[in-house]
């Protein structure tokens, strides 16, 4: 299991640096994190939650993040409506409603009960706007990113047994280069 672990935390270390080579990691971006610990150990998903799993990957994202500032927001699993774990700043800064719950293994999930009892001041959100995300175990993040989202695709596929996806957002193109911009009147 030990040599399993360390995989799992190359492969996400891995799949995280080819991301940042598309979108630049800051204190400014989200990103979006969703992962069944199941699904990573080869299970279905929602039955198997590991708290070693959830442990790699979240001391992985904490050296991201100390490296890169990017804000980090953990999602819950369908029982707590897929609600998210962020830091109390990033909910206020970014007028985010808090709501009443904390998760729990089996209504939450492994990786956001390990982020709420292991970051600083955790709260949970019910949705967010984030700029990235990694989706790990296919566990449907996109409902918390921005429009539009442009999947990833990194050298990583995989981590553990989990299909990995990531994407990224940017602003929407409206228009084209037909568009008129101002009244032709004026």
């Amino acid at each position: 299991m030990e040599q399993f672990i360390k995989q799992v935390s190359s492969d996400l270390k891995q799949a995280l640096t080819d991301l940042q080579k598309i979108i630049p990691f800051s204190e400014e971006a989200i990103l979006v994190i969703g992962t069944s610990t199941s699904e990573v150990v080869g299970e279905q998903i929602g039955t198997s939650g590991s708290e070693l799993v959830a442990e790699a990957i979240f001391h992985e994202l904490i050296k991201v993040q100390k490296q890169t500032k990017i804000q980090l927001a953990f999602q819950c699993c369908e029982h707590l409506n897929r609600a998210l774990v962020v830091e109390r700043h990033v909910a206020r800064n970014r007028r985010l409603e808090v709501v009443s719950a904390v998760p729990i293994r089996k209504a939450g999930g492994a990786m956001a009960t390990y982020a709420f009892a292991n970051m600083e001041d955790p709260v949970l959100v019910e949705t967010i706007q984030a700029e990235a995300g990694i989706d790990i175990g296919d566990t449907l993040i996109g409902m918390h990113l921005r429009p539009v989202a442009v999947p990833f695709r990194s050298s990583v596929t995989q981590i553990g047994h989990a299909h990995l996806t990531m994407a990224y957002t940017r602003p929407k193109l409206i228009g084209g280069v037909r568009a008129i911009y101002h009244s032709e009147s004026e």
